[in-house]
Parts: structure tokens; C-alpha cells; sequence
């Protein structure tokens, strides 16, 4: 579905940033009161920020763009475009409330059919003084319509605008349009208490909402889980028909801020702290993440695959048993796992990088070194004994690249890596740390008190795709104009009540 939102809306729209350092506009009704009850997406945006947030919008808009006044470029360009001269000074500012948003009707599992946007506004009167004398397309007067004693316009290309209560609804259609009409009446998104728990975990501060109904969009596309993997989530307990998300989005002067909430990861989310084992990864990582009780889930996931089975090859109750004939214990291992971290880094022989897991016990290594044994006996080529003090073996293949897979352990880490020196370095900690790096520390500080759990170094990632990509690819240009401004990305995660929680920040450079 291809939105078009004509010039009244984008004007609307566009205040976001041309009034950002403005304030003011009152209340107003609440945009999510015209959206259906199940609508599966909602944006909800802020259209006069406080002064603070209208400052860091413009910083960043000159960082990233360089320009210096993005809302006066946004409403010079549509009061241009539009097929009738419009003075947003005079014409749209006067009655522009505080808030828009957008809902995206249904979707039917290839494209979101029908959209409606519904802006706050703090006279009914002049908004819709301004959509009579602005409701048209190339020149062609909007036909009179008429619905539940609203009357609103409808374009020629099906585009229906009116106000409804203090609202200025635009829809796709005049089906959508009648279909928010009826919304408005009190079986809304508004009151639908799905969407107010979900949106009660976004932060006050935030300058726009995106809100997700991932169990609508499943059932709205007719698509029904595999019961293989009903069975891991249900085992995980996670319930996907009822799950939603949502993503706030707070600017900053040198960084943008994501933050995210969904109960989609089970009942009782994961809340511990892996930072420990992310600060300890190797200072030169360019990709580094960590994860809290990660053999917890594990356990979780092998308790769940075993009784379900893995499709006709491997029935129910087969999968524990069949490895333990070969001396792999997938329960004890994943006892034994406490926290996992990974990453990513670039050395003289191409990128390399690590799983890292923590031990509390010896079934991990007795594993490790019972396999490697395995394979060593059944003459499989290109397997051997690793060295450097390291418990384990490596596989080469042509397959693999230049560098072995290396399984290993030593002390309480074990690891699966690409590459002898990413193995060395996640199990020995030789060398600077990232905890060290003068680019995460920056990125640790921007979270806060959130603990950090991946990281991104950017000049680093962008210096690393440069080097695979090689010059004169057409697709390097646009990657590097994306990357350039990025000087990291971090994330942290958390827990509040059942809804696991997530705050992404880009740190933006000059």
C-alpha cells in the first residue's frame, strides 16, 4: 500500500519540526479515538515538542543533513508543492494542536490496507474553514459527504477529510473514514485496554510512539504458527496472539534514543545484568552484544524441542537422548551456562569473533572435548587439537573461509569462534578490553543506569564494510552516507513488570 498523504496533512505534519521550539496548543482529543479498536499499528507523534526537544531536533537535522532549519526547508517545500498556495503561518499554525496520528487499518499479509491520519486541533472552527477551502487535487473541487452528522470531503482520487470532534481526520478512503467516524463513538484504540498497557510503558518524554499489535497482524494475515513452534514459545511462556510492542523515539543534540517495550518475550522476561561479560570482550570489537542467564533459556528451549520433537526426523523424547549416546548432555551444559556474550572484530586475516559463554561446572568442557574426540575418531579431515593453552579442537574447511571454527574452553569461559585469535582473545581476555574503549565508555554513559548489551562501534563498522565491500561498489555509497554520521550504537535492556524493556541510542557525530 503506497500512503499519499496530500499537502494538508504534510503540513500538518511537518510542525513536528517547524514549531519545534513553540510550545503550547493545549490538549485536545486523543488521535487514537478515531483508530479501530484492532488497528495493528499506530504513530502517534508530537507536533509542538518543548523547546529543549525542538533544539536537539535541529542539531541533529544539521549533523545528519546538514541543514540548519529542516522545518522551514519541510513547509517552504509542501507550501510549494501544494496545488493551492498555503501560508502555514496563517492558515495551519492558528488551529494545530499538540498531537497527530496515524493508524494503519488492517493488513492482510502482504501489504497494510486503508490509513487514516487524525491531527489534534484547538479550533474546530478554523481547521475546518481550512479543509473547505483546501480540499482538492489537481485543481478539482472535493465532493460534499456526509456520515453519523459529520460532514467531511472527498477527493477525487477517494482521499476523504473532515474534523471529527477535535480532530482533522484524513483517510485513505470514505470507507476508513466512516469506519474511524464509528471508532470515535467509544470503541476506539483509545479505550481498548491491549493498546493503554502497552502505551502506558512509554516514556513521558517521548517525541513519537510507534505501537505494534503483533498478535493482530498475525491474525489479520491469516497465518497460523507452526505448532513445532507454538510448542518453543509456548514452552517460553509467550502467548503470540496477545503480544504488542512499542518503540518511543526521544531526540537528543548528539544522539537519537529508542526505547522499547514488549511482552512478547514470555511472562516472566529476563532481567538480569550481562554487562560484566560485554565490558570484558576485546577492545577492538567492532559488534559486541551480551545476554543475561542465557542456559536458562536454553534449558528452556531443549526441554521444549525434545518433548516436541523436531519434525519426522527426531521425535518427541529423541533429541536428550540421542546426543547423550555421544556423550553430549544437553541438560547438564545447559545447567552449567550462566551469562553469553558475542562479538564481532576485524584483524589481519579478515573479521573474525566469538560466542562466549560462562561456566559454573565441567559438563560444557567434558562436552567439548568428548565430541572433538568423536570426530577425531571418525576421521573427519580438517579437525585438530587446538594449542594456546585452550581446552578443545578446530575445524578447516573451504566452506569456513580462510579461518578454522574453533570450539574451546579454558577457566570458566567457553567458546565457539571464527578464527584462533578471536578463540584466544574470548577465552584468555589478552589485550585491552571494550570496557576500556573510549567509544563504549561514551556509549555506557549515554544509557545510564540502563546496564549496556551491545554495542556497535561505527567508524569501525563502517572501515570493516569498506574493506569486504571493496571500492567502486554502487550500494558502498549509500551505506557510507548512512554510517558516516554514527559514531556508535548501543543497546541496554531490562524488565518491568512483565514486559521485557529495551533502550537503543545513536550517538550522532559533526
Amino acid at each position: 500500500m503506497r500512503v499519499r498523504l496530500v499537502p494538508l496533512p504534510l503540513a500538518a505534519l511537518a510542525a513536528a519540526f517547524a514549531l519545534a521550539s513553540c510550545g503550547g496548543g493545549g490538549a485536545g482529543t486523543d488521535p487514537a479515538a478515531v483508530a479501530p479498536p484492532r488497528a495493528p499499528v499506530f504513530i502517534d507523534v508530537t507536533l509542538r515538542p518543548d523547546t529543549e526537544t525542538g533544539e536537539a531536533i535541529d542539531s541533529l537535522a544539521e549533523a545528519i543533513a546538514g541543514v540548519d532549519d529542516l522545518g522551514g526547508l519541510i513547509v517552504s517545500e509542501l507550501e510549494d508543492d501544494a496545488d493551492e498556495p498555503v501560508d502555514f503561518a496563517t492558515e495551519v499554525e492558528p488551529w494545530l494542536g499538540e498531537r497527530a496520528g496515524l493508524f494503519l487499518d488492517s493488513y492482510d499479509g502482504d501489504d497494510f490496507q486503508g490509513y487514516g491520519i487524525a491531527i489534534q486541533t484547538t479550533d474546530a472552527g478554523a481547521a475546518r474553514e481550512f479543509v473547505e477551502d483546501h480540499a482538492e487535487e489537481d485543481g478539482t473541487p472535493a465532493k460534499d459527504a456526509s456520515y453519523a452528522d459529520i460532514e467531511f470531503k472527498v477527493e477525487a482520487d477517494g482521499t476523504a477529510v473532515g474534523v471529527v470532534d477535535d480532530l482533522v481526520l484524513l483517510a485513505e478512503d470514505q470507507a476508513t473514514f466512516e469506519e474511524a467516524v464509528d471508532a470515535s463513538g467509544g470503541d476506539s484504540l483509545a479505550d481498548s485496554s491491549q493498546y493503554s498497557g502497552a502505551i502506558e510503558a512509554a516514556p513521558a518524554d517521548s517525541f513519537a510512539d510507534l505501537y505494534v499489535d503483533l498478535g493482530g497482524l498475525i491474525e489479520q494475515s491469516g497465518d497460523v504458527v507452526d505448532p513445532e513452534v507454538e510448542g518453543v514459545l509456548e514452552g517460553a511462556g509467550i502467548e503470540p496472539g496477545e503480544a504488542t510492542a512499542v518503540a518511543s523515539l526521544i531526540p537528543g543534540e548528539d544522539r537519537i534514543e529508542v526505547d522499547l517495550s514488549t511482552d512478547a518475550t514470555g511472562e516472566n522476561p529476563t532481567e538480569g545484568d550481562a554487562s560484566a561479560l560485554l565490558e570484558a570482550m576485546p577492545g577492538g570489537a567492532v559488534v559486541a552484544f551480551s545476554t543475561a542467564e542465557f542456559g536458562d533459556r536454553l534449558g528452556e528451549l531443549v526441554d521444549t524441542l525434545d518433548a516436541n520433537g523436531l519434525g519426522s526426523d527426531i521425535q518427541p523424547g529423541e533429541l536428550k537422548a540421542g546426543l547423550a549416546q555421544v556423550g553430549v548432555d544437553l541438560e547438564a551444559i545447559a545447567d552449567s551456562v550462566g551469562d553469553a556474550a558475542a562479538f564481532l572484530e576485524s584483524g589481519p586475516e579478515g573479521p573474525g569473533g566469538a560466542l562466549v559463554m560462562e561456566t559454573t561446572g565441567p559438563e560444557a568442557k567434558d562436552s567439548i572435548a568428548g565430541l572433538g574426540g568423536l570426530l577425531g575418531s571418525a576421521g573427519v579431515d580438517g579437525v585438530s587439537a587446538v594449542g594456546n593453552g585452550l581446552s578443545g579442537f578446530s575445524v578447516r574447511d573451504p566452506d569456513l573461509g580462510d579461518q578454522p571454527l574453533v570450539i574451546a574452553a579454558k577457566g570458566d569461559r567457553v567458546a565457539i569462534a571464527y578464527g584462533m585469535a578471536a578463540a584466544t582473545k574470548a577465552l584468555t581476555a589478552a589485550g585491552p578490553t571494550l570496557g576500556e574503549a573510549a567509544g563504549f565508555k561514551a556509549a555506557a554513559e549515554a544509557l545510564g543506569d540502563t546496564p549496556p548489551a551491545a554495542f556497535v562501534e561505527g567508524p569501525a563498522l563502517l572501515e570493516m564494510i569498506e574493506s569486504l565491500v571493496g571500492p567502486g561498489d554502487p550500494e558502498l555509497e549509500a551505506i557510507a552516507a548512512f554510517l558516516e554520521p554514527v559514531e556508535y550504537l548501543v543497546v541496554g535492556s531490562g524488565a518491568e513488570g512483565e514486559r521485557s524493556t529495551a533502550k537503543l541510542i545513536v550517538g550522532v557525530g559533526r
